[in-house]
């Protein structure tokens, strides 16, 4: 009796959980959709982007209020994974004249932490295994790189690289990409290595969550003021990244440049030519997540923005273009 009247007084007046609250988490049961957008929101008609061809936008919309935040990306063309910064992800298939099926939202199935807070989870890059449907996710928090299941079924395993842990907290794994022939390059939010500018990423002989994988250092120069936020392989080779800058006066702005790896020599730099830039008055947001497509022929580049969990001031943008490096350079923007 004594045991249960204890209890029953500390159910009563001890107060409620205080400590970090819990991450926020979208509700399965509330669908979502997509609406359009225009590139140049005052000149809809408007179509180039320097060497970007626009071809077709959406803004990713839910009434559910923690929906959105997503990071990283991964898609065919057609089939799309989104993942958010808290181990939470959503999946659809989005045809060419713009309709959206088969939506539904996951929760990674492991993580570095329980994923009570944000932290814990705090997944900011996805790369894919195309032949075996494998998933990689890097966790900036923490470091690490946890390797799942194809559909994220389950994790399979993880690595946590003595390389990556000089890395701080809050300006960790930020860029992932699984290479053709089986590399993968890492970037980390700006902070360099000792004694070098630029970016510091490594490149690893092979999956980086199996034990003692090889890995080499790098730097990257991004353009002035601006950090990497996402990077995937271009059909030659190249590496594009998209970096994003933020300041109070002109809030976010986002440039992608390309960057030639084939010189590129252990503890070296690879600097990236800019080719396009996201500012007034394009569209402008908070762009985290790139993939690359071959379709017809030619180069897709998809963007996806995270929208901090700020609307209605930020939004999730899924923008589609067409790359054509023929076309005048980046800082002139002409009409179509």
């Amino acid at each position: 009796m004594r045991l249960w009247l204890s209890a029953l007084l500390l159910y009563t007046f001890v107060p409620a959980w205080s400590g970090a609250p819990r991450a926020r988490e979208a509700d399965p049961r509330i669908g979502f959709s997509i609406e359009p957008v225009a590139l140049f929101p005052e000149a809809p008609q408007r179509k180039r982007l320097s060497a970007l061809r626009f071809l077709r936008g959406y803004r990713l919309i839910s009434a559910d209020a923690n929906f959105g935040g997503f990071s990283a990306m991964t898609t065919d063309g057609a089939r799309f994974t989104l993942l958010t910064d808290g181990g939470q992800g959503i999946g659809f298939t989005l045809s060419h004249a713009g309709k959206l099926t088969d939506g539904r939202t996951f929760r990674l199935p492991a993580g570095p932490g329980t994923g009570w807070q944000k932290r814990d989870r705090d997944s900011e890059a996805m790369t894919i295994d195309p032949t075996s449907g494998r998933l990689w996710v890097a966790f900036e928090h923490s470091n690490q790189i946890w390797r799942y299941a194809p559909g994220f079924s389950r994790a399979e395993a993880m690595s946590a690289s003595p390389m990556m842990a000089l890395w701080a907290d809050n300006s960790g794994a930020e860029s992932m990409m699984r290479l053709r022939d089986g590399r993968f390059v890492v970037l980390n939010e700006g902070e360099s290595w000792p004694g070098q500018s630029g970016s510091a990423g490594l490149i690893f002989a092979g999956d980086p969550t199996r034990a003692k994988q090889a890995s080499v250092r790098f730097s990257y120069l991004a353009p002035t003021g601006f950090d990497p936020t996402d990077s995937a392989e271009l059909p030659d080779g190249r590496w594009i990244i998209v970096n994003r800058r933020f300041d109070l006066r002109h809030g976010f702005t986002a440039c992608l440049t390309i960057a030639d790896p084939r010189a590129l020599k252990p503890g070296g730099t690879v600097r990236g030519r800019e080719i396009a830039r996201f500012s007034a008055p394009t569209l402008q947001d908070n762009f985290e997540g790139i993939a690359v497509v071959r379709h017809k022929g030619a180069t897709h580049i998809w963007l996806a923005s995270d929208d901090n969990s700020l609307r209605p001031w930020q939004q999730s943008l899924l923008l589609e273009f067409r790359l054509d490096e023929a076309k005048p350079s980046p800082r002139r923007i002409t009409k179509p």
